[in-house]
């Protein structure tokens, strides 16, 4: 602090300080002229030699000022010429902030998503000691566990502090215009405070009050709380009707609180165990969320599971016959789908920083060559190498401060613009992402960018700063070569930008190629002209199968006479949704050994599969007449027939399930394959159920329409709420935009544009810096090339001359591009879908448009080369 005022103090007495220096120096001078003078040299020979002795008075004030203190006003003297300087040069000032801008801005935003997904902890207390519990098998490596083996785990366990389950639920919300779906969650009692969450308002649940005979109570969301209950705080014993259960409100949560498994939960639940599935060991429909004791370690408590669940395989080799046990830490589960991509970004984005950088020191060579003359008239006049760097570093810092205020405001609007970019629906899968914005982690970030950039900025023209050149710089003699080591320099950013441009390319190319496959993957079924609308009935009014399937029959057959309609027909999971909601089956014509033949199971009426257009490869279809009076049928896929029936017929063989429900059905045809779960996984082994032979007033409706598919979206809602208000519906949607907005395809389409649109602005980049270097390589050559052309050079010479040296640069950027776009893209495996890292066709494509891109913007100093006329040329020169 002292330093600091006396420097101030200093400042402000800078003119009293000059007149005394001043003085000072004249008076040394006067005394060493006398001096001379008395030995015997003339006046005027004293005079010139006293002046010789004493040196370079500008030097000489500038050290006395060094040795006083004005660092801070020959700081401020180098920051107000700097400005001066970009001001003299507004093409360069525009250009650079703007490239850095661009680069910065894509940098520091994607570092946000990262920053508030996998570097922030997780909103629970000690996050780290979460873990996500759940069983494994051969078919899944995350299944669900059942009820009665949770129970189980839980008393057994010696590593956790707790260990609590959940599971997802939908409730019908009564309301003055209708029913409506609301989303839910079932917990057990602890499970808040195992994450360590205190509620807004009143309590969470207690020990006790996930048992079958407790009475039913609700925590709500903060969301739910603002938008049903109008903040209130008189809410909390106040009750809702869910489902037509009337449950009293005992707490609110936080604010900030959010569990991504469960989306956006607005009512929380116990877990009371429901009658029929959850009573059954072989029933799977809940995950485990626990907590690790203090010196646990994940790798330890996760051999301790596997061998619970060895032992409960030898207790019950029916039900839990090849189960064992999952453990990962809470985050994974909750951020690990989209690391891969948000790292992919991230890499994207630093790389086209990299890029811009590349850009601007190739600028900045580009000046420090026009102003060699005015560092050494500089040099001439005293200036010392030091003076000159610090010059440099200011200029430097003047442009780094440009970058981070431009890049930090470009980086928060486009994060705003991304957000708002995120559906609805996947953003309830992401909340932790709603966290991102300008704070201090990535304040940090942009810092460590700026010194980087500070570093680079400063060092590339001083390259250019040897005493020699500084000498040589006021002559001629130095000339010649001045174009050539700036070649030289120039040349190798290019090929470094190109390089790195080349490798955003094929990465880009890779994951669009990876995008086009996965929306072209053979769905089993047409998806255009298709409508879909999910249907849920109240359970005291539907809950009898009698009753839902009289639903079902007037929900088609009202849908059915609305104009345009070709067909429609109802199933209990739509396709492109989830691969799960599975069942054991044990065939009745071969030896059983307590294998677990697992397959999924769907529900569907009778014009499911020609309403969908999918191919009937065996036997029948489902009749209308088959219901609860008839024996029960199935359908199944090529799948099962492929994996259980190799090489046999599978029409007329029968099966049961395995653990309950003994009642034999009979496989009566086989249909093609439809992609039941997301577009990037296999196809499982799937059994079709008639409806009217196991309804359920919970279905989604599948409508083929002649017209566009859109316009009988606001009919298909108001024709089932005309059958009863009571029905809630939700999820208007055509096939075709489910399948566009499917998880996986959001997923690989979001990191395929936003790579696409990087690998555009490198190429770009990487492109206008070759031309840079060719120009500026022709410009200096003017005198070359007018004396080649003065003896006889003809102008296709002159063109393969500055083409050569350009496609030099080219083929040396593609290659060194090709084998970094190897090394980079085996990184990314995880995002590619039927398509390999080392794709040739992408990297042939990718080297193709560069290299063409790369040759136009050649074309021009080309032609500008073999258009200069000899005489002026040489004239100029």
């Amino acid at each position: 602090m002292f330093g600091l005022l006396r420097k101030l103090w200093l400042l402000i007495r800078r003119e009293k300080f000059h007149s005394d220096l001043s003085e000072e120096i004249d008076f040394h001078r006067e005394q060493t002229e006398r001096r001379l003078q008395e030995e015997g040299m003339s006046p005027d020979s004293a005079h010139y030699a006293a002046i010789r002795r004493l040196g370079n008075e500008a030097r000489v004030k500038e050290k006395s000022h060094d040795v006083v203190g004005f660092q801070f006003e020959t700081a401020l003297q180098d920051f107000r010429y700097a400005l001066r300087q970009l001001r003299k040069n507004p093409a360069f000032a525009v250009v650079a902030i703007l490239v850095l801008t661009l680069g910065t801005s894509a940098s520091i935003a994607i570092f946000a998503f990262v920053d508030a997904a996998l570097v922030k902890p997780l909103p629970y207390s000690n996050p780290a000691r979460l873990v996500d519990v759940a069983e494994s098998h051969a078919l899944i490596s995350r299944s669900n566990l059942s009820r009665l083996d949770f129970l189980d785990w839980r008393s057994l366990n010696t590593v956790f502090s707790a260990i609590d389950a959940y599971t997802g639920s939908g409730y019908l919300l009564r309301g003055t215009s209708g029913s409506e779906v609301v989303y839910g969650g079932r917990v057990t009692s602890g499970f808040f405070n195992t994450l360590g969450v205190t509620p807004l308002l009143g309590r969470t649940f207690y020990p006790g009050e996930d048992a079958s005979n407790a009475p039913p109570v609700v925590v709500l969301a903060y969301s739910t709380w603002q938008k049903r209950f109008g903040a209130r705080t008189e809410v909390i014993g106040q009750t809702v009707s869910l489902s037509d259960v009337a449950y009293t409100i005992i707490g609110v949560l936080p604010r900030g609180f959010e569990f991504a498994p469960q989306g956006q939960a607005e009512f929380w639940t116990p877990l009371q165990p429901s009658p029929g599935c959850e009573s059954r060991r072989s029933c799977h429909n809940l995950y485990g969320v626990a907590r690790l004791k203090d010196g646990v370690s994940l790798a330890s408590a996760l051999a301790e599971m596997r061998l619970i669940a060895a032992d409960l395989e030898r207790q019950y080799p029916d039900s839990n016959r090849e189960q064992s046990a999952s453990l990962q830490p809470l985050s994974e589960l909750i951020v690990g789908e989209i690391r891969p991509i948000l790292l992919t970004l991230l890499a994207a984005a630093l790389v086209l920083l990299m890029i811009a950088a590349v850009n601007v020191a190739s600028l900045l060579l580009v000046r420090s060559e026009s102003r060699r003359r005015e560092m050494a008239v500089r040099g001439a006049l005293g200036a010392s190498r030091a003076r000159l760097i610090r010059q440099f570093v200011t200029e430097a810092l003047v442009l780094v401060i440009s970058q981070l205020i431009f890049g930090l405001i470009a980086a928060y609007l486009s994060m705003q613009l991304l957000m708002k970019l995120i559906p609805p629906d996947k953003a309830l899968r992401m909340p932790y992402l709603q966290a991102a914005g300008i704070n201090s982690h990535v304040l940090l970030f942009a810092a460590a960018i700026g010194c980087l950039s500070a570093v680079l900025f400063s060092v590339t023209p001083m390259l250019r700063l040897p005493l020699r050149e500084i000498r040589d710089g006021l002559s001629e003699a130095g000339r010649g070569s001045i174009g050539t080591v700036w070649r030289r320099l120039g040349s190798n950013l290019v090929v470094v930008e190109l390089s790195l441009a080349m490798m955003l390319l094929v990465g880009a190319g890779l994951l669009g190629k990876s995008l086009y496959r996965l929306l072209h993957v053979d769905l089993g079924f047409e998806p255009d002209h298709l409508a879909t609308l999910r249907v849920a009935g109240p359970d005291a009014d539907y809950r009898k199968p009698e009753q839902a399937v009289a639903l079902g029959r007037e929900v088609l057959d009202r849908v059915s006479a609305l104009p345009g309609v070709k067909s429609v027909a109802i199933t209990t999971i739509l396709p492109v949704s989830f691969n799960g909601n599975t069942v054991w089956v044990k065939f009745l014509d071969r030896p059983f050994h307590g294998e677990h033949n697992e397959v999924n199971q769907r529900i569907v009426s009778s014009g499911y599969f020609t309403t969908l257009e999918t191919q009937l490869l065996r036997g029948r279809y489902f009749s209308d007449a088959a219901d609860a009076s008839k024996p029960s049928v199935v359908l199944i896929n090529q799948a099962m027939a492929t994996q259980y029936f190799p090489g046999e017929d599978p029409v007329g063989r029968k099966f049961v399930y395995q653990s309950f429900d003994t009642q034999p059905r009979e496989i009566i045809g086989v249909v093609g394959d439809i992609k039941d779960g997301q577009l990037d996984s296999q196809v499982w082994p799937t059994i079709y159920l008639p409806f009217n032979q196991d309804p359920d007033a919970h279905f989604s409706l599948v409508v083929r329409t002649s017209q566009s598919e859109e316009s009988i979206l606001p009919s298909l809602a108001a024709t089932v709420h005309a059958i009863d208000p009571a029905i809630a519906t939700r999820d208007e949607a055509t096939m075709t935009g489910r399948i566009n907005d499917s998880q996986s395809a959001y997923l690989h389409r979001s990191s395929a544009v936003l790579v696409a649109g990087f690998a555009a602005l490198a190429l770009l980049l990487g492109v206008v810096g070759l031309y840079g270097v060719i120009a500026y390589s022709v410009s200096q050559r003017t005198r070359e090339i007018g004396v080649r052309m003065a003896l006889g050079a003809e102008r296709g010479s002159v063109y393969r001359l500055i083409l050569n040296e350009a496609s030099r640069l080219t083929v040396m950027g593609i290659v060194a591009g090709i084998v970094f776009s190897l090394m980079a893209t085996s990184l990314i495996g995880k995002l590619l879908f039927s398509v390999r890292s080392w794709d040739v066709a992408t990297l042939v494509s990718v080297a193709a448009v560069l290299a063409s891109a790369a040759l136009l913007a050649s074309f021009v100093p080309a032609r500008r080369a073999a258009s200069v006329n000899p005489v002026e040329a040489l004239r100029t020169e």
